[in-house]
């Protein structure tokens, strides 16, 4: 009751005005030479890491399931420049690039992928279930939609300790339809939270066509019920992302409550390594990548903008494919955990 009694003072506090729903995106922000190519190198490495534990799956090496995060690199890449230290990102079970996004190792991340003692959740979590306290990350979550509530019950914390972090929970276009998720929408916006609910559209729920399963295709306005803004932003582009980004969490910190921001982004893999895809076209994935393709539309400014060399862009690539290679050569060889770690971080 004095948790509640608190939010409530600090709610009447709270600045209020005209809440739009369903907006366009504002644009996407120039961005320095040093912006562009932290951007490229950060996502390239998400890309390259990516493309490795598509590897290692194959060789048996990764077991259980394992979703890539290939072609989405803009979304974390761009909300990692807006965020602040302190802030917490909580997501689904396509979380890889979360991790190496919020500044985990690549080699502790790899380790846990292949259920090794030096992954960060000691060879136990797997793909879907990493976790960092020390980089503010909460998971890796295997249930659809279980981390939007999880996330609206972080940011009650960080509104109790008034702590002045935001939250961000990202899902999916499909976890978007899950109920949990519009309870969380009700108490988040009730109480004034400090949370930006990310969703990250990517086209298809598992094998099903946006188009098929929601009634709302923008799903910047899944908010408009409980009076929550909402942006549409190009997610396949860094600097849109960044952009918008900075307003909702803006927003957040300032105390206004929740803000939805719908990622328009693409996967080019299937749903998981199990998913052969066949539900779309090839031409479909090939054109997205022509056009669309976040990291060479980096590439792209930097030659144009003569930011960089050719050769400069060589050296990047020939080190993130080292780091990368490094965790694979560690997590390949790092033991797997004694049997007496089956007894540790439980409650009986």
């Amino acid at each position: 009751m004095a948790g509640t009694a608190a939010l409530s003072s600090k709610q009447s506090s709270a600045k209020s005005g005209p809440r739009q729903t369903g907006t366009a995106s504002s644009g996407p922000a120039p961005f320095t030479r040093e912006q562009e190519l932290s951007a490229y190198r950060e996502m390239l490495l998400i890309r390259r890491f990516e493309e490795k534990a598509g590897q290692l799956y194959g060789m048996g090496l990764i077991g259980g399931f394992c979703h890539l995060y290939i072609g989405q690199e803009a979304v974390v890449g761009g909300m990692r420049m807006a965020m602040k230290e302190g802030d917490q990102v909580i997501t689904g079970y396509r979380d890889h690039g979360h991790m190496l996004a919020c500044g985990m190792e690549a080699r502790g991340v790899m380790a846990e992928l292949t259920g090794r003692r030096g992954g960060y959740s000691r060879g136990k979590g797997g793909s879907m279930h990493m976790f960092s306290k020390e980089k503010h990350f909460y998971g890796g979550h295997g249930i659809v939609g279980a981390q939007v509530s999880l996330g609206t019950g972080l940011a009650f914390a960080n509104r109790y300790r008034d702590n002045g972090s935001v939250t961000m929970a990202y899902f999916g276009d499909g976890a978007a339809n899950q109920g949990q998720v519009y309870e969380s929408f009700n108490m988040a916006e009730l109480w004034k939270l400090p949370v930006v609910y990310l969703i990250e559209n990517n086209r298809y729920a598992m094998g099903t066509a946006v188009s098929r399963a929601s009634s709302q295709t923008d799903f910047s306005r899944r908010g408009a019920a409980h009076n929550i803004p909402g942006e549409q932003v190009d997610g396949m582009d860094v600097r849109a992302v960044k952009a918008a980004g900075e307003k909702a969490l803006a927003w957040a910190r300032e105390g206004k409550g929740p803000f939805i921001l719908e990622m328009q982004t693409y996967r080019y893999r299937g749903h998981s390594m199990s998913d052969p895809a066949k539900y779309r076209s090839k031409e479909e994935v090939q054109k997205m990548r022509d056009e669309h393709d976040p990291i060479e539309q980096v590439r792209a400014r930097i030659l144009d903008g003569k930011l960089a060399s050719e050769d400069d862009l060589k050296q990047i690539d020939v080190k993130v494919r080292a780091i990368v290679n490094d965790s694979a050569e560690f997590a390949s060889h790092d033991p797997e955990p004694d049997p007496s770690e089956l007894w540790t971080d439980i409650t009986l």
